[in-house]
């Protein structure tokens, strides 16, 4: 849609064009214990900043004390 203001154009987005400059693509995984291997935590990722598989320090109920998570499949 073009506006005539004076002399210069200019063009308004629409909605379907502000929406799409903003979607992150966010992937769900799960992290399972390294000690025990129960699967105790979901979360979502954003693939463009963690490319590789995640590992992180949490706490595992079932070991009772904080292990390494790593993202599984």
């Amino acid at each position: 849609m073009l506006i005539l203001k004076g002399k210069a154009q200019k063009k308004r987005k629409t909605k379907n064009e502000y929406k799409a400059r903003w979607i992150v693509v966010r992937v769900k995984i799960t992290l399972a214990c390294t000690d025990c291997k129960q699967r105790n935590y979901n979360m979502t990722k954003d693939k463009k900043t963690h490319p590789d598989r995640m590992e992180t320090k949490k706490y595992c109920k079932f070991c009772k004390s904080h292990t390494l998570h790593k993202e599984t499949k």
